[in-house]
């Protein structure tokens, strides 16, 4: 089996899991990090504390400006609705092809009373600042826009739109679950005032993540859970130490190779396209250039994309986001884009990664150019 779904999530880097184990059993740090009373909560808090600045200085941040969530669906909700419950409703700006923990907390707050403006990405699927200024409203609160497309993984100009919601005085929040760690994110030269990001998708565990809150000057963040006031008053819960420290370890080896991975599996991208592009009726959906390294989202033409992802039963790939992968609908990034509903069904998201060999990509391709051609011929193409 050759994985090619690092999108939907990554494996845990061997030296990630190996952090993390020190903070399970009786001989490791397993306390409390909110125990201040003995040196078990002690350590624990130590701990956490090594974490948060492993993952502020991945996106130079200042350490006291990350708070601790679930995942990156956790921080966009806190976001979304904690700049917009605290400012008591207004304007928000997003995009059409946001993931969807974006959309449906975008659809929460517009049933709420929240005016939303969806802006839709271009032919490419880029988001133009242009036309994020054009939606820009007197009362415009928040503006959401993802770094990169979790499907089609073409990347937006966040500077640049940071910069014009700075001058604005607008706040301003991008979902870079799929970004951070491969692509260089700075929050201050950038501006930007919210972040959201994954460890799972960084090659941490499951089920943690963070939210980088501005802290000059300090924004307001209505609390989405409550009880026990931890991280500020901003997100409460007993801190899972364990997988803290994975994120914390995940982002340091992420910073360390940032520059020589991402070369790396750009060129195996690059060399799974070169193949892919011989076959007949291909199209690659999204800018190439504005791209980020691992991804490649292709449509076969007089193919249908559900028929050829049961046979290729040897390659994890998807037809899109993981978040969807249940509904039968043309792929609703897609359709933002402006690609036919019939390439869009006939689409596949190949993702490659820390672990993927040149031998697997040559593999890939080859299965995948057997099985389209036999497909078309079946279908007398």
């Amino acid at each position: 089996m050759i994985y090619m779904d690092y999108s939907a999530t990554t494996p845990v880097d061997p030296r990630v899991a190996q952090k993390m184990s020190g903070c399970l059993l009786t001989d490791g740090d397993f306390g409390n990090p909110a125990s201040t009373s003995h040196v078990y909560g002690w350590n624990a808090a130590e701990l956490v504390e090594q974490a948060r600045s492993q993952v502020a200085a991945l996106i130079g941040a200042d350490p006291r400006a990350i708070v601790w969530t679930s995942g990156a669906t956790e921080s966009d909700n806190l976001a979304l609705k904690g700049v917009l419950e605290a400012a008591g409703g207004g304007h928000l700006v997003t995009t059409t092809y946001e993931h969807k923990a974006v959309l449906d907390t975008a659809a929460h707050l517009e049933a709420q009373g929240v005016a939303v403006t969806y802006v839709e990405p271009n032919a490419d699927g880029v988001v133009a600042p242009a036309a994020i200024a054009a939606a820009l409203r007197d009362d415009t609160k928040l503006v959401s826009v993802m770094h990169a497309n979790n499907e089609v993984g073409t990347v937006n100009d966040v500077a640049a739109i940071g910069r014009l919601c700075r001058d604005r005085g607008v706040v301003f929040h991008t979902d870079a679950a799929q970004s951070a760690g491969k692509l260089p994110l700075d929050v201050q030269r950038d501006c930007l005032d919210l972040v959201s990001i994954s460890a799972h998708k960084i090659y941490g565990p499951k089920g943690v993540g963070v939210l980088y809150v501005r802290r000059e000057p300090p924004l307001r963040i209505a609390a989405q859970m409550h009880g026990g006031g931890h991280e500020r008053g901003m997100r409460s819960g007993t801190l899972a130490t364990h997988q803290i420290v994975g994120m914390g370890e995940a982002c340091h080896l992420a910073a360390q190779a940032l520059a020589a991975e991402g070369s790396r599996i750009e060129s195996l991208r690059n060399r799974l396209w070169a193949h892919l592009k011989q076959v007949p009726g291909v199209h690659l959906n999204g800018s190439l250039e504005q791209r980020l390294p691992g991804n490649l989202n292709v449509a076969f033409a007089n193919v249908d994309g559900e028929t050829l992802l049961m046979a290729l039963d040897d390659i994890a790939v998807s037809t899109g986001s993981a978040c969807t992968s249940a509904t039968v609908e043309p792929s609703y990034v897609l359709r933002a884009m402006g690609i036919p509903d019939e390439l869009a069904q006939s689409s596949l998201r190949f993702t490659i990664g820390r672990f993927t060999t040149v031998e697997e990509v040559d593999g890939a391709a080859r299965r995948v150019a057997a099985v389209v051609n036999a497909l078309q011929d079946r279908r007398g193409v």
